[in-house]
């Protein structure tokens, strides 16, 4: 019997399956060394995610059938599904009232919702994390950041290629290193802050752990603000080339978001000024 000929993706890369061993044989190299190469998001694509990406700061309650209608109404054509799973890649969906804002893993422990109710006066009282979209020229990373809540300053950040939890993991270390620990910490039940490797942090600093749930959706419009101010006046004037490029720019707009820019929810402080006038040791520091 002859062996049939090794199968390729468009981009030349052997693709896995059963006709990965003999090749890998020959080769003289492990099979499990030999993996796809990840095939490019299609222009296309990454021009409607460019769009639904705007779309859902303007309209956070709209699901896929109302974003694939204000897309096709803007001659871009697609369908509902196509929407959905662009939806899923983005970390994005509809916000409203339901059940949960977000579906962790299997087996993931969901903590309850701690604010409800709560006035929030002081920095260091609850800090709140969340994971948002970055477009660029030819591609797209996630960004995740530590919030305080009372002051809105970003406390750390990440960026990162996947939604795995590892990055968010790294940022808010890096927030306690830098800055001590909250009482609570918010986020909503995504898989990323349901992970044993996120809440294991925080269970070990004794911090407690709230999450988002049934009757607290409107929390998350703080964050979507967060979101529309970092998006509109630094992301989306910007075409980054390369990820060290978005972080770059990223973080010198972040410095500007802490310590220049006014905000009105905070009497026109700065958010450092916010932060740190309640919080004297930190600020000497």
């Amino acid at each position: 019997m002859v062996a049939k000929a090794p199968r390729y993706t468009k981009t030349g890369q052997l693709t896995c399956g059963p006709h990965r061993r003999p090749t890998a044989k020959a080769l003289g190299i492990s099979r499990g060394s030999v993996y796809y190469l990840p095939r490019p998001v299609p222009a296309a694509d990454l021009a409607a995610m460019r769009r639904m990406d705007k779309l859902h700061l303007e309209c956070p309650f709209a699901g896929s059938r109302m974003l694939r209608d204000l897309l096709n109404r803007e001659g871009i054509a697609i369908g509902r599904r196509h929407v959905a799973t662009l939806m899923k890649r983005m970390g994005i969906e509809a916000l409203y009232r339901k059940p949960n804002t977000s579906k962790p893993a299997p087996g993931h422990r969901i903590y309850p919702y701690l604010l409800r109710g709560m006035t929030i006066d002081r920095p260091n009282q609850v800090w709140a994390m969340d994971i948002t979209y970055v477009p660029m020229a030819r591609g797209f990373v996630y960004l995740a950041a530590v919030v305080d809540w009372y002051s809105r300053r970003v406390l750390a950040w990440r960026l990162s290629i996947t939604m795995e939890a590892t990055f968010c993991v790294e940022a808010l270390e890096d927030a306690l290193a830098r800055y001590g620990k909250p009482e609570i910490f918010n986020t909503d039940q995504g898989s990323q802050f349901t992970s044993q490797s996120f809440t294991g942090v925080l269970a070990k600093a004794e911090i407690a752990i709230s999450m988002d749930g049934k009757g607290s959706w409107r929390d998350n419009v703080f964050v979507e603000r967060l979101w529309r101010t970092i998006k509109y006046e630094e992301i989306y004037l910007r075409a980054y080339d390369t990820v060290s490029e978005a972080r770059a720019s990223i973080g010198r707009y972040l410095g500007f978001y802490n310590a220049r820019r006014p905000h009105s929810s905070l009497d026109r402080r700065t958010p450092d000024q916010a932060y740190f006038t309640r919080l004297p040791r930190i600020a000497a520091a």
